[in-house]
C-alpha cells in the first residue's frame, strides 16, 4: 500500500482533475473565493515571462531613466527614440502606449495627466540604483537560456549566453581567464555588491575582528563597503589572477590601499591565505555544486586560525522562500550558468559542521531576497567541535 501523503495526495488530485467537482465547488460561496484564487494563480504562472519581457523592453529602451527626468507622452517618447544619434528607434506610438500601460500593470510606470506617463514607485526605486539597472539589464542572457528551458536538463547542453557571460563557472582552467575577460562579469558583480554589502552590515558585526580575507571578491566592493564602515579592519581579497587588477583600481581608488593586501589564485587548486580571522565568501557557495562547495569550506577551516570565523552570505531557499521565488529563480539561473544550486540554512548548517564548524549563526537580513548571513566559528585549539 502506498504510504498515506501519497494517497492523501492522489484523492486531492482526482477532486481537482474532476470536472463536475470543479463546477460544483466554484457555486458554492466559499468555494468561488477558492477557484477564483487557484486561477489567478494559475494565470499568473502562464504570463509571468511577459511582465519580465515588459520589464526588458522597458529597460532597453532607457524608457525608466527618461521618465524620470519628467513625465512624457508615447508620441514625445517615440521622436525622442527616434532621433538619437545612433540612428534610433522608430517606434509606432500606439504599440508604445500599450508597452506603457503593461508597465503600469507592475507599477513600473503610472497614467498621468494629459496622455503622459511617469514613474511609477516600482519603477522609480529602479531607475534611481544603478545596480538594480544592470542586475535587471542582464537577464536578457537568462532570457535567451530559458527559450528552450528542456536543453539545461540534457546531460550535455549547448552552451548559454549565461555560461559566456561568468566563463569561469565552466572552464577547467579559470586561473588563465584574462583580465580582459573577466571585465564584463567582474562589473556586474560590483553593481550587485553595494545591495548585498548593505544587508550584510546591518545584520552582522564586523568590530571583534582584526582581519579580514573577502574570497571571490571580485572587484572589491563588497570589501570596499565593509572597509569604510570599519575603519580599524585590515583587508584581504582572494580572486582569479585576471580580476585582481579590477579589485587594485577600485580599492585604491576607495583609499583602503594602505590596509589592503590582493592574492590572486584559483580557490579549487589553491590553499586560501592565512592569518585572517574572519573569512567571507559571499554569494559564491551557490555557484557551485556539492563537491567544489564543500571542498571550498574545507580550504576555508584550513586557512582560519583556532577560534576564527567564517561569514557565508547567500540567497537561501527553503522556508523562508515561501512563494518560491529564490529557489526557482538560482535553480536556473545557476543550471544557465553551469554551476552551482542554491541550498537551504539546514543543508549549509550540515555540510559546515561535517567540515569541523561549530557555533553556526544564522543572521536575519532586512530583505532575504538578497542575501541571507550564516556565520560558523573554528573551534578553539583543543577544543572538540
Amino acid at each position: 500500500m502506498a504510504p498515506l501523503p501519497d494517497r492523501i495526495a492522489a484523492w486531492r488530485n482526482r477532486l481537482l482533475a474532476d470536472t463536475a467537482f470543479r463546477g460544483k465547488l466554484q457555486r458554492l460561496p466559499f468555494g468561488r473565493g477558492i477557484a477564483r484564487r487557484r486561477a489567478r494563480a494559475l494565470f499568473a504562472i502562464n504570463v509571468g515571462f511577459i511582465n519580465s519581457q515588459v520589464l526588458a523592453a522597458l529597460l532597453e529602451l532607457d524608457l525608466l531613466e527618461r521618465l524620470a527626468s519628467g513625465p512624457a507622452s508615447a508620441e514625445e517618447l517615440a521622436r525622442e527614440l527616434a532621433g538619437e544619434p545612433d540612428g534610433g528607434q522608430t517606434l509606432d506610438p500606439l504599440r508604445l502606449e500599450r508597452l506603457l500601460e503593461a508597465g503600469a500593470e507592475l507599477d513600473l510606470t503610472e497614467p498621468r495627466r494629459k496622455s503622459r506617463w511617469g514613474l511609477g514607485s516600482q519603477g522609480a526605486v529602479l531607475a534611481s540604483d544603478p545596480g538594480l539597472l544592470a542586475m535587471s539589464l542582464h537577464h536578457r542572457a537568462l532570457y535567451t537560456d530559458l527559450a528552450d528551458p528542456v536543453a539545461l536538463l540534457r546531460q550535455d547542453p549547448p552552451p548559454t549566453e549565461l555560461s559566456r557571460l561568468w566563463p569561469y563557472a565552466v572552464t577547467d582552467q579559470p586561473q588563465a581567464i584574462e583580465a580582459q575577460d573577466t571585465k564584463r562579469y567582474t562589473a556586474l558583480m560590483a553593481a550587485s555588491q553595494r545591495m548585498i554589502a548593505e544587508q550584510v552590515l546591518g545584520a552582522f558585526d564586523f568590530s571583534p575582528f582584526d582581519r579580514l580575507l573577502d574570497v571571490g571578491g571580485g572587484s572589491g566592493a563588497f570589501l570596499a563597503a565593509v572597509g569604510k564602515a570599519h575603519a580599524d579592519l585590515s583587508l584581504g581579497l582572494f580572486d582569479l589572477p585576471g580580476v585582481i587588477p579590477h579589485a587594485a583600481e577600485n580599492l585604491e581608488a576607495a583609499g583602503l590601499g594602505p590596509r589592503l593586501a590582493l592574492h590572486g589564485g584559483n580557490f579549487h587548486e589553491d590553499a586560501l591565505p592565512t592569518g585572517y580571522d574572519l573569512i567571507s565568501l559571499v554569494r559564491i557557495v551557490h555557484d557551485h555544486d556539492d563537491d567544489p562547495a564543500r571542498q571550498l569550506l574545507e580550504k576555508a577551516f584550513e586557512a582560519l586560525p583556532p577560534g576564527g570565523t567564517l561569514l557565508l552570505a547567500e540567497p537561501l531557499t527553503g522556508r523562508g522562500d515561501r512563494d518560491g521565488l529564490v529557489g526557482n529563480y538560482f535553480r536556473f539561473y545557476l543550471m544557465a550558468m553551469g554551476s552551482g544550486r542554491p541550498r537551504t540554512a539546514r543543508e549549509l548548517r550540515r555540510t559546515l559542521k561535517k567540515t569541523g564548524f561549530h557555533r553556526i549563526r544564522h543572521h536575519r537580513t532586512d530583505i532575504p531576497l538578497i542575501c541571507s548571513v550564516l556565520s560558523a566559528r573554528k573551534p578553539d585549539a583543543g577544543q572538540a567541535t
